[in-house]
């Protein structure tokens, strides 16, 4: 069929408008993806519509909103209709180090956290340590002298030397640190935490290592007194016995065949009718050589916790006569200290034990009926004041202002921290001195001395 000119410019025309309609369609589809995750939050804020998945927060998932009726629809797709105002927000993605602000389902926005960071360079972290230490006495340390090259003071008793254990704010190094501002000082010797007396610090690593050297070579001479039971012999006394270690954790020694040679050197001072005053020149620096050798001589130190135990048996350990094993001596030592809530008397707590000494606690028969019985007492009044210690900590929390005026040491009670809930008592300053004082420290081209202790004159009673 031929059509003329006018014919086939109208077929034309219809052709082009045809081929213009997908051509539309498939740009608004191109644009309608990315703008439909910004348009359904604003519709549905403006409209009262609220989509289940943006509750949280989520404006990164796939809502759609339905179109009011009548509205023209796009081929193939649906249309989102414009929120109040007419204008679309920005699509452009947030900054780097910015955090993308969302709307929760209320309108309010919702700012996610912020993720977690690595600590770095010039990060500033505190740490807050809840501990507990043994009651030490309030007994002054003295300086006996000082100059460039050592430092020498009078230890009292039951302050350790140096931090070990429980202990670390009750130490002579703490304490001279803290009241005398001497740092940095280097023990030329040590005392058991017990024994009171001289002891001497350096101030620089050579003069600590010069010293050292006159005591590898037996050039310093030392001089102890102690008040022991009974009457020591009027003659000096000379017990070379080996000392063997039973336990580096309990801290405990014998007389044993296997142990290391030691001498040491016995004088009787005084006699008041129940107990000696000694002078002891130990010539070797074994663990609690004068303490060990004083109780093989049947005259162990008066008011020793643990070489005047009866858990060494009837004898107390006179002449090396221990009838138990090692492992039978330190179950009975440790369950007498626990009985009288004295375990930092073995320099150990509750958590320090190993299972195998918590799991046999029970003293052995070679104990008499009398401690038995005492320990028995002493455990039963230690379970009631354990089980009134969480009763009075809640009195606490309730009337705080009543905590003040009784005790002020309750307000730092930490209810995860078990220790706090043991309520025990002060001891006594009596309990806290142990009968063996450092006396004199004497070396090449020095000697010192400290003064003699009041129970060591010759007058002196027991209470």
């Amino acid at each position: 069929m031929w059509l003329g000119g006018r014919g086939w410019l109208g077929v034309l025309g219809h052709w082009r408008c045809d081929l213009r309609r997908p051509s539309f369609a498939r740009i608004w589809s191109s644009f309608k993806g990315p703008m439909a995750e910004t348009l359904s939050t604003q519709v549905g804020t403006a409209g009262g519509l609220t989509a289940p998945h943006q509750q949280n927060g989520d404006a990164g998932g796939d809502a759609r909103v339905e179109p009011s009726p009548g509205s023209p629809k796009p081929a193939g797709r649906e249309v989102e209709p414009a929120p109040v105002g007419g204008e679309y927000p920005s699509a452009a993605a947030p900054g780097p180090g910015k955090r993308k602000k969302r709307r929760g389902a209320t309108g309010e926005r919702v700012v996610p956290p912020p993720k977690k960071r690595r600590t770095g360079d010039n990060d500033f972290l505190r740490n807050t340590v809840h501990r507990h230490e043994p009651p030490v006495t309030a007994e002054p340390i003295r300086l006996l002298a000082e100059n460039e090259d050592v430092v020498v003071v009078d230890k009292p008793s039951s302050i350790p030397v140096h931090p070990c254990g429980r202990f670390r704010h009750n130490t002579v190094i703490f304490i001279l640190g803290k009241e005398h501002q001497l740092k940095e000082l280097h023990p030329l010797h040590r005392l058991d935490r017990l024994t009171s007396g001289v002891l001497m610090f350096a101030k620089t690593a050579a003069v600590s290592e010069r010293i050292h050297e006159q005591v590898r070579d037996r050039q310093l001479e030392k001089e102890y007194v102690c008040r022991v039971e009974g009457e020591f012999p009027t003659e000096e006394v000379t017990c070379k016995e080996p000392i063997l270690v039973v336990s580096y954790k309990v801290g405990v020694c014998r007389v044993d065949t296997r142990g290391k040679p030691c001498e040491t050197v016995f004088q009787r001072l005084s006699y008041n009718g129940q107990s000696s005053v000694v002078r002891c020149r130990p010539l070797t620096g074994r663990t609690h050589q004068i303490r060990v050798h004083l109780q093989f001589l049947g005259h162990p130190i008066l008011n020793d916790p643990i070489y005047n135990s009866v858990a060494w048996g009837p004898s107390r350990g006179r002449g090396g006569r221990i009838p138990k094993t090692d492992e039978e001596l330190l179950r009975d030592l440790v369950a007498e200290h626990q009985a009288k809530q004295s375990l930092d008397v073995l320099d150990l707590c509750e958590g320090d034990l190993s299972s195998g000494l918590t799991d046999s606690t029970a003293p052995s028969s070679e104990l008499g009926k009398d401690s038995l019985e005492e320990l028995a007492a002493a455990a039963q009044k230690m379970e009631e004041v354990a089980e009134a210690a969480p009763q009075k900590l809640d009195t606490i929390a309730l009337a705080p202002e009543k905590a003040v005026e009784t005790d002020v040491t309750n307000q730092e009670a930490d209810s995860l921290c078990a220790e706090c809930r043991l309520v025990r008592q002060d001891p006594l300053p009596k309990d806290l001195v142990m009968f063996l004082h450092a006396l004199r420290y004497k070396g090449p081209g020095f000697e010192y001395f400290s003064p003699m202790p009041a129970w060591a004159q010759d007058d002196w009673q027991k209470d």
